[in-house]
């Protein structure tokens, strides 16, 4: 019997970045997931926090050299990818010199979010799944970590939805308290268009707020689960309210065994 395949997209992962609650779950979910007889990929955003040198990046040539269109600009994709040896688990970076080569993450020094975060969020999205379709590989769930992840469900049930690859997969995205106190750019809805989706699809980003873009994430999901213990109280009742597939918190301890689970109910 075939492998079920089983695709992380987090917004961080450690060691590549500071320990978080997201960066963990990042890095041992998918080992564990692995070690449990699922076949996994893993990516993550090459963030200019990221230390290549250290952590041994290299670009993967073969997969890169493609252009994704964003507001109008062409914005080259790279593609590097490093081994986490202990876990027997390699890590797909998404990188660009506009939208990632800089010395934080998704805050400046001062702690004052890039205005570009929307086209970066954008751009990290289609990355990924370009990539994937590149390497020819058909997830059965695409697990999302972290708000920077959150076009990945739209893209693949809009703009993706007629590529064979994706034809069954199953979309879980992880709600965290991560979410972000300025509202994303309101060009995002617009720019978001520009990839053959009908703008009253998005309408929701006329206002974009997290919780206003979280609930787009978590239309176009098939399960949701609560990644951190206390999450937006809107956020939570309108999950509960949809009637989707939800797994409530699970501790430390336990967590991979519930969200293997969990995957194997939704599929």
């Amino acid at each position: 019997m075939e492998k079920k395949k089983v695709l992380f997209i987090s917004q961080e992962i450690t060691p590549y970045l500071p320990d978080s609650e997201i960066a963990d779950i990042g890095r041992y979910l998918p080992q564990g997931i692995q070690e449990r007889g699922k076949e996994i990929r893993t990516f993550m955003p090459r963030f200019g926090n990221v230390n290549e040198r250290r952590n041994q990046l290299h670009e993967v040539i073969r997969l890169s050299g493609m252009n994704l269109i964003i507001n109008d600009n062409d914005h080259p994709l790279i593609i590097k990818v490093a081994s986490i040896q202990a876990a027997r688990m390699q890590v797909y970076f998404i990188d660009n010199e506009d939208y990632f080569q800089r010395k934080y993450a998704l805050k400046d020094e001062n702690e004052v979010a890039f205005e570009d975060n929307d086209e970066r969020a954008i751009f990290f999205a289609r990355g990924v799944l370009e990539t994937v379709i590149k390497l020819r590989w058909s997830p059965d769930i695409i697990h999302c970590h972290g708000w920077f992840t959150g076009m990945i469900p739209l893209f693949v049930k809009k703009t993706y939805r007629d590529n064979p690859l994706f034809a069954n997969t199953r979309v879980v995205y992880s709600v965290y308290n991560d979410g972000f106190g300025q509202p994303l750019s309101h060009e995002m809805g617009r720019k978001i268009a520009e990839d053959g989706i009908n703008p009253a699809d998005i309408a929701i980003l006329g206002v974009p707020t997290f919780e206003n873009y979280t609930k787009l994430a978590l239309a176009y999901s098939d399960a949701a689960i609560k990644g951190s213990e206390v999450i937006s109280t809107e956020i939570e009742e309108h999950i509960k309210a949809s009637g989707m597939q939800y797994l409530d918190y699970q501790p430390k301890e336990s967590y991979i065994d519930s969200y293997f689970d969990f995957y194997n109910n939704i599929l």
